[in-house]
C-alpha cells in the first residue's frame, strides 16, 4: 500500500511538473496569438485590444495559475481558433483518436503474442532466424510510408477499403471498421514486429530456467508449463514495452491521422500548431502526457499483480 501512495504521488508530481514545461515552452514561442488571429493588416490597437480579451497582458505566472485551475473545474480554456470550449473540441475529436489507438493495439495483441509464443519454441532454428529478420523488418518501416503502400495496394488497385475519411459507429459497424482498418494496421505493423521480437526472446530465456527443467523431469505438460508458468515470467519485459507503445501509437496517430484524413487528436494538434491555437495545442499535448503517464503508472501496478516479489523488492 505504501509503494502504491508513493507512486501515485509520483504521478501527480510528474503531471504538475509536465504541465508546467508545457506551459512554459508554448508561452515563449515566438509569435503573438492576437497577430495571428486577426492577421497581419491589423493594427496595434486592435491586437492590444484582443491580448486584453486573451489574458495574454497578464503576467506568465497569473496565466499559467489560471489555466490549472481552470483544468481542474474542467475549463481547459476557449480556442482561439474555433472560438470554442477546448474541452468541447477535444471531446468531438477524441473518439477518432481512440478508436485507432485501441483497434492497433488490439491487432498487435492477437497477431504478436501467438507468433512470439510459437517462435520461442524454435529459438536458434531457420524458423527463429526468419522471423527476426522479418521482425526487425518491420520495426524499420516507417508508419507513415507502410500507409500509403497500403492505400495503393488494398484502395487503388483493388478498391477493397477507402482511401480516407472516418466513419462512426453511427454511421454503421461495418463501415466504421472499414474506415478505421488501414490506418490501425499501419500504427500496429512495428508494434507487432517489437513485441514478437520481446516476446519470443523473453520466453525462450524463461525456458532454459532450472523450475523449467525441474517441471519437465517431474513430467508436467508443456502446455501447462508455458501458460502457467514461462509466460508469467515472461510477460514483465512485454508488458513494459506495451505501456511506451500506447506513447508510441499516440504519437504515430498524429501522422497516421493526417495521412488518412482522420479527424482525431493528431490531425487537430497539427493544424492547431500551424494557427499557434496555444490553449488548444496545450491542452492536447498535456491530454497526451496524462495519458502516457498514466500508462506507465498502470504498468507499474501491473508488475506488483503479476509478480509480487516486487512489492517486497525482491525477497
Amino acid at each position: 500500500m505504501r509503494r502504491f501512495i508513493y507512486k501515485l504521488l509520483s504521478t501527480l508530481f510528474t503531471l504538475l511538473l509536465v504541465s508546467l514545461i508545457i506551459f512554459l515552452i508554448f508561452n515563449i514561442l515566438p509569435g503573438n496569438p492576437a497577430q495571428a488571429i486577426l492577421g497581419p493588416d491589423a493594427d496595434i490597437q486592435q491586437i492590444r485590444v484582443l491580448e486584453e480579451q486573451l489574458g495574454l497582458n497578464e503576467p506568465l505566472h497569473t496565466r499559467y495559475f489560471n489555466w490549472i485551475g481552470g483544468i481542474f473545474q474542467g475549463d481547459l480554456g476557449t480556442s482561439y481558433r474555433y472560438r470554442e470550449p477546448v474541452a468541447h473540441i477535444i471531446a468531438d475529436r477524441l473518439p477518432v483518436t481512440l478508436s485507432l489507438t485501441i483497434y492497433s493495439l488490439l491487432i498487435t495483441i492477437v497477431i504478436a503474442i501467438p507468433i512470439g509464443i510459437f517462435i520461442s519454441r524454435y529459438e536458434g532454428t531457420a524458423v527463429s532466424t526468419i522471423a527476426n529478420t522479418i521482425s526487425q523488418l518491420g520495426i524499420s518501416i516507417p508508419s507513415f510510408w507502410l500507409a500509403f503502400v497500403l492505400i495503393l495496394f488494398f484502395s487503388v488497385n483493388l478498391g477493397w477499403l477507402p482511401t480516407f475519411g472516418y466513419k462512426s459507429l453511427s454511421d454503421g459497424v461495418f463501415d466504421h471498421l472499414r474506415s478505421m482498418v488501414l490506418p490501425s494496421i499501419s500504427i500496429a505493423i512495428s508494434n507487432i514486429a517489437v513485441i514478437i521480437r520481446y516476446l519470443s526472446n523473453s520466453v525462450a530465456d524463461q525456458m532454459n530456467r532450472d523450475y523449467v527443467t525441474t517441471a519437465l523431469v517431474k513430467g508436467a505438460d508443456d502446455n501447462r508449463i508455458m501458460y502457467r508458468h514461462v509466460l508469467k515470467n515472461a510477460s514483465l519485459p512485454v508488458i513494459t514495452i506495451f505501456g511506451l507503445m500506447v506513447a508510441d501509437t499516440l504519437g504515430g496517430s498524429i501522422i497516421i491521422e493526417n495521412v488518412f484524413a482522420l479527424p482525431g487528436i493528431g490531425s487537430l494538434l497539427n493544424s492547431s500548431v500551424q494557427t499557434r491555437d496555444f490553449p488548444l495545442i496545450q491542452s492536447l499535448v498535456l491530454f497526451i502526457s496524462v495519458i502516457i503517464i498514466l500508462a506507465n503508472f498502470v504498468v507499474d501496478i501491473l508488475y506488483q499483480v503479476i509478480d509480487p516479489r516486487i512489492k517486497t523488492g525482491g525477497r
